[in-house]
Order: structure tokens, then C-alpha cells, then sequence
């Protein structure tokens, strides 16, 4: 088993406050804080009813204090840091739900459409109480990652908890290759035609495959507007965030970023040219529509461009940058906050709908005949 010696480890510790703290008034607090971290991994040690993994006990304080800023910065170990690489060149195999941690328990995001965790139920909301039958409630973020890993063709049960429900709910999910394709578009109607554009992620080309679609519906006369639907959008680039945006407005700030560093504070403003040339537009959101998703809504809502319809979304409005370590690990970190143009961070508020429409009904599914939310935009537009 491979042991960490907690002597050398306290001593560095010392050293490196006392280089970085020497002068500061609080110095004193930092080093009784020290003595106790270093009394208490003693205490593990000797005391502990089991031995334990002393290097393990050290990843968990670390992210321990990363889960302790927000629930978005956490450490990645080398294992995991390889496999998050892997992940964003676009094809992975998994369960197709984004993840966040609330109060120390795994919270769905969103479930992205047609993965297997969609397909099986799981809903934007959830949270994850057992992986495999194993207790998730005290593991990081990146642990029940780990988890939820798995060969391709193989199998895993989720039990999560849902609101309103009494009782856990159990998902057998078979894993799978990922591929999002990030665009899905129809013509509603026959007469009054609606423009129907389903965004369901922000990827590097997702901007051009909504362009292309809503350009070919504008060559027919007889479009009356069009609704976006960002529902289960766990967002993605800020750049196409932006450039989705700017597509609507004529002018106008769309976001800003705001953290310690100047190069981190930013503000974006749209470009003269409304793509829709005015036209209606109704943006869709719920509680799976987070980040760049609640960027382009709350933008669009704040500059009176499009009518929010559906659920308050999620509340993600942080910008996370991934630091690589020296063991090969490394750190996702918060390192600036969207801004609204009306000056309102998203952050745990999320952007609320100029019309509250919830859901209805156990066989609710997003895009079809029990689409409630939808029925409701197509009416407005043709009223």
C-alpha cells in the first residue's frame, strides 16, 4: 500500500506559509490551522478503526477544499485527468448526462438527448444516491465519474431521488458511444409556418449548423417566427454562447465575465443584424438549460429580443479552467463569473421565464405529442 509520510508533508506546508504569510495579520490563525490539519491526520493514522490509503486521505482533503469554493472546481487525478482529455475530442463512451455536485450529493444536470441515460428517464433534477449500489453522498465529483465509467456495451444502475417522488427511483442504463450532434430543426405547421431549432449543446460548430437551418427557413415567405429550444442544454463554448446571441440582436452588450484577473474580465457586445430579420422568437429553458444555454436566454430576455417560456434554469454561471499538476493530474478551477447585460450573475438564480410553463405529466418527453411546453409556444406564436 502506498503511504504518504505526514511529517515531510506538514513540514512543506510550513514552509510554504511561512514564505507566502510572513507578513500577513493572519499568519498566526493560518499556522494553529496547520498544527490541526497535522494533528488530525496523526489521530487517522494511529487511531482509525481501519488502515488507510494516507495518499488517498490526501486527494480527499484536496478536494475537500475545491468542493468547499463552489461545486465546480475539484481535482482530477492523473487516471482521471487522461480520461477528461479523451472525453472532449467529442466521442466517449458513457451514460450521455451531464453532472454537478449540490450539498455533497451528484445532481443531474441535464440528460442529453437520445443517450442512453435519456432514454432510460432520467431527468434534469435527479440526484444520484448509488452508483452500482454504492453510497455516492461524501465522494467528489470526479470519484462518481470514475463510478459511472465503464466498458462500452456494459451495464450500470443509478438510484436516484426525484422531487416529488417518496420513493428512489432505479435506472439499469447500458453505456454507450456519446455523439452529440447538436442541432435539431423542423418546419411547424402548414399555414402559419413556426421555425422549430432544438440546440441541445454549445460544441465548435454548433453556431453553424443553427445558421444553415434557420437560413433555409427563411426562404419561405410564410414563417411567422420561431422557437429555440435550449430545454436539457447543459451549455458548452462561450464563443458560440456569443456568436448564437449576436445572431438575434442588432446591438447591445450579450455577456460579461468578471474574476480576480484583468485578462479573465471581459465584456462582448453583438454585432449590427437581427438573422431572423425581427421576427417572433419564444426560447425554451428548464431546469436542464445551464451556462452558455442561460447566457443566450437571459441575454435575449434582458434586451426584450425573445419571449422565455418554460422552467427557471439551472444556475451555472461560473467559468471553469482546467490547470494541469506536476503528478499528471489536474485542477478544474473557478476562475471567473458570467454577468447578464442587466448586471445579474446567473450563479445559483438561473434566468427565469417571462412565462412559467412546468411540465405535465409522467410521460412528458421534450419534442413530442406530450411536449405541453411546446403545445403552449406553438399557440402564442399563432395567436
Amino acid at each position: 500500500m502506498k503511504k504518504f509520510n505526514f511529517s515531510i508533508f506538514i513540514l512543506f506546508l510550513s514552509i510554504f506559509i511561512n514564505i507566502n504569510y510572513l507578513h500577513s495579520k493572519n499568519s498566526d490563525e493560518l499556522y494553529e490551522k496547520i498544527d490541526l490539519f497535522g494533528e488530525v491526520l496523526e489521530k487517522i493514522k494511529k487511531e482509525y478503526v481501519d488502515e488507510v490509503d494516507q495518499a488517498d486521505i490526501m486527494d480527499s482533503a484536496i478536494n475537500g477544499l475545491l468542493q468547499s469554493l463552489d461545486p465546480y472546481s475539484a481535482y482530477m487525478s492523473p487516471k482521471s485527468f487522461k480520461g477528461m482529455q479523451t472525453d472532449t475530442k467529442g466521442e466517449f463512451g458513457g451514460l450521455g448526462i451531464e453532472i454537478g455536485m449540490e450539498s455533497g450529493v451528484v445532481k443531474v444536470i441535464s440528460p442529453i438527448d437520445d443517450t442512453p441515460a435519456a432514454n432510460a428517464g432520467i431527468k434534469a433534477g435527479d440526484y444520484i444516491v448509488r452508483i452500482d449500489g454504492k453510497q455516492v453522498q461524501g465522494k467528489s465529483l470526479t470519484e462518481a465519474v470514475e463510478l459511472m465509467r465503464g466498458p462500452i456495451g456494459s451495464d450500470i444502475k443509478l438510484t436516484v431521488r426525484r422531487k416529488n417522488k417518496k420513493k428512489a427511483l432505479e435506472f439499469k442504463i447500458t453505456r454507450a458511444i456519446i455523439e452529440v450532434k447538436s442541432v435539431d430543426a423542423k418546419i411547424i405547421g402548414t399555414k402559419d409556418k413556426i421555425g422549430y431549432l432544438r440546440l441541445k449543446s454549445f460544441n465548435e460548430n454548433s453556431d453553424e449548423q443553427l445558421f444553415k437551418n434557420i437560413n433555409n427557413f427563411e426562404r419561405d415567405n410564410s414563417l411567422v417566427g420561431y422557437i429555440l429550444d435550449l430545454r436539457n442544454n447543459p451549455g458548452g463554448l462561450l464563443n458560440q454562447a456569443i456568436s448564437v446571441t449576436d445572431f438575434f440582436l442588432n446591438d447591445g452588450e450579450i455577456v460579461s465575465t468578471k474574476g480576480r484577473k484583468i485578462s479573465e474580465t471581459r465584456r462582448f457586445f453583438s454585432k449590427k443584424g437581427d438573422g431572423i430579420k425581427g421576427k417572433p422568437l419564444i426560447v425554451l429553458i428548464n431546469t436542464g438549460s445551464a451556462s452558455a444555454a442561460e447566457i443566450v436566454s437571459g441575454a435575449l430576455k434582458d434586451h426584450k429580443r425573445a419571449i422565455i417560456l418554460g422552467e427557471r434554469s439551472y444556475g451555472k454561471g461560473s467559468v471553469q479552467s482546467i490547470l494541469p499538476l506536476k503528478n499528471g493530474g489536474g485542477l478544474r478551477l473557478t476562475i471567473s463569473k458570467y454577468y447578464l447585460p442587466s448586471g445579474r450573475s446567473i450563479s445559483e438564480v438561473g434566468v427565469l421565464p417571462d412565462i412559467f410553463v412546468e411540465e405535465v405529466g409522467s410521460e412528458f418527453k421534450i419534442n413530442s405529442d406530450t411536449d405541453n411546453q411546446l403545445k403552449y409556444a406553438i399557440n402564442l406564436l399563432k395567436s
